[in-house]
């Protein structure tokens, strides 16, 4: 059964071990007044209480440290002696760098060509290698894979991968500590590393407690919306790249759900979402506006659920959204004009 696939012993000893390294990061009240002030009087009046999850406080900008971290701190001296290789495009790369230079080993990612400029830098910064290739999650994969036969490099997945996972959950475990009485999670999901470890540490920290977890909800833009699709036919499915690269969500591009991510999601997630570009838009800046936080899109999508969908999702008095990322490109960055 997908529940033997992660444990809670796994979580909580992926916790210890990246709690020197990843931050604690905070809940951001989205206050209601600040709402009115900026322009979005009628979203105040019947919104819940709605706090941000926000992992841009990690030292790399976004969640991604977590997983990271937890994976390459589990290798061998000889394994970080040969290196390590991951493909990602952009937030997961500066994961494995920095938890790479931290163990003192060598990192190599393969980025696909339209990766923010941002994030690409970063990376470079971090000390990585990075290679580039085509859109395609898939070309990016594939190249990473023959560098790792070639040079021996150990993979660390983007999201296919039980201490991945093990990681992300430690995101889901830290919301359920500091708002207990919380009655749903939004979580952004491309591969399904965040949404499934997410999921899996509220429900599996609840059953260890004894009591009853929240509902945890995926988050994901409609113009790359295979998540949802797989969900809800209870089969993997794959949208081709043409499709998935047109979502200003650059983090959330990813073709498919990893195999192990899927399994996760069908056992533990409770719905997914999804969302247009206007509302992802609109979010990012009610974001700024509201708790002079900086999203980039794929994290600004949770609370452009919350806001702008609320009558699909379920009934909520305290919701916690998490903002994923906030690598933003400045390229990307949304106009000012005001909804109200």
């Amino acid at each position: 059964m997908a529940a033997a696939l992660i444990t809670w012993n796994e979580i909580d000893a992926a916790r210890r071990r990246i709690a020197n390294v990843a931050v604690r990061t905070p809940l951001v009240r989205v206050d209601p007044e600040r709402l009115r002030a900026a322009g979005f009087g009628r979203l105040a009046e019947n919104s819940p209480e709605i706090y941000l999850k926000d992992e841009s406080a990690q030292p790399v900008g976004s969640f991604k440290l977590r997983g990271a971290y937890n994976k390459i701190a589990q290798l061998s001296p000889e394994e970080l002696r040969r290196g390590v290789i991951t493909y990602s495009s952009g937030n997961h790369a500066q994961g494995v760098a920095y938890a790479a230079r931290a163990l003192g080993a060598r990192a190599v990612v393969v980025m696909p060509s339209n990766a923010p400029r941002v994030k690409r830098e970063a990376t470079l910064a971090l000390g990585a290698e990075v290679v580039t290739v085509g859109p395609a999650s898939s070309q990016r994969r594939q190249r990473a894979e023959e560098l790792s036969a070639e040079h021996g490099y150990t993979m660390v997945p983007p999201y296919d991968d039980p201490a991945i996972v093990a990681g992300q959950a430690t995101c889901g475990v830290e919301i359920l500590e500091q708002l207990p009485d919380l009655d749903l999670v939004l979580s952004p999901v491309s591969g399904g590393g965040l949404l499934s470890g997410v999921a899996a540490g509220v429900k599996l920290r609840a059953q260890a407690d004894g009591v009853v977890p929240p509902q945890v909800w995926g988050c994901e833009p409609a113009l790359a919306a295979d998540a949802a699709e797989s969900f809800r036919t209870r089969s993997l499915v794959e949208w081709p790249a043409e499709k998935t690269s047109q979502t200003i969500c650059d983090g959330l591009r990813t073709q498919s759900l990893g195999k192990l991510n899927f399994e996760l999601i069908l056992r533990f997630v409770d719905g997914v979402i999804t969302l247009r570009e206007e509302e992802i838009q609109a979010a990012m800046r009610i974001i700024l506006q509201t708790t002079r936080l900086v999203a980039e899109p794929s994290g600004a999508i949770t609370l452009a659920a919350a806001l702008f969908h609320a009558q699909e999702l379920p009934t909520a008095r305290k919701i916690v959204a998490i903002l994923s990322g906030g690598n933003l490109d400045p390229a990307a960055e949304p106009s000012q004009k005001k909804e109200a």
